[in-house]
């Protein structure tokens, strides 16, 4: 038995390597990211002292799967007939093997529960920071539109310091308008929607409603006509 568990598996991993064009077993290991002495556990047949990762990692390199590297390299003899059913009766290989899986399926569960609760968290976070900079809006804003629909002659004009806090909350997200409208600007169909009017790149257009960027990126169009 154990010869067996000692046998050397040097001739088929560089089968495997050579089907790769890996031209060393040092060349393996680097292309692997694991270690020297983990391709000898490998060459040894010592599946059973070797994490599961390491293991996929190589079996990746080789282009093979798991479960073929696994039964390439497993040391229990190919002429022995399969071991029956029960938990005492596994090879050493397989029991090793269901607790390293057991053990990532586990860190894998509590890494995805931490992702999700630092999700939230930052959700919560961004919402209570753009409400902080829109409190005064959210204040006084439903007070000012319910004056200007019982008022016809409510001067417009008294609204516009209400949407600061709006301003503040897209210069903080780093979103910009392309220009403000009503000015006059030369006609670019990357960043300008000519809704009336005839223009070719270059000529003077209106801006009628404002287009934006976000960090840089287009996000809307502005809405133009020509002039």
């Amino acid at each position: 038995m154990n010869h067996q568990m000692n046998q050397d598996y040097t001739e088929t991993l560089r089968s495997l390597m050579q089907r790769c064009h890996i031209p060393s077993f040092r060349a393996l290991a680097q292309q692997a990211q694991v270690s020297d002495w983990q391709i000898r556990q490998l060459r040894q047949g010592k599946l059973g002292q070797m994490r599961l990762d390491i293991l996929q990692r190589i079996s990746l390199t080789l282009q093979i799967s798991l479960v073929e590297l696994l039964s390439q390299f497993d040391p229990m003899p190919p002429s022995a007939p399969p071991p029956p059913l029960a938990d005492h009766d596994h090879s050493p290989v397989l029991n090793a093997l269901e607790r390293q899986l057991a053990a990532l399926q586990r860190e894998y569960e509590r890494s995805q529960t931490q992702l999700t609760q630092q999700q939230q968290t930052l959700q919560h976070q961004f919402q209570r920071t753009s409400l902080e900079t829109l409190e005064s809006w959210l204040l006084y804003w439903p007070a000012a539109v319910f004056a200007a629909t019982q008022n016809s002659e409510f001067p417009a004009t008294r609204l516009i310091p209400l949407v600061k806090p709006m301003e503040q909350l897209l210069m903080q997200w780093k979103v910009e308008a392309i220009a403000p409208v009503g000015t006059t600007v030369p006609y670019d169909p990357q960043y300008h929607q000519l809704i009336k009017g005839n223009a070719n790149p270059g000529d003077s257009v209106r801006i009628r409603n404002p287009g934006y960027t976000h960090a840089g990126v287009l996000l809307h169009r502005a809405k133009v006509e020509g002039v």
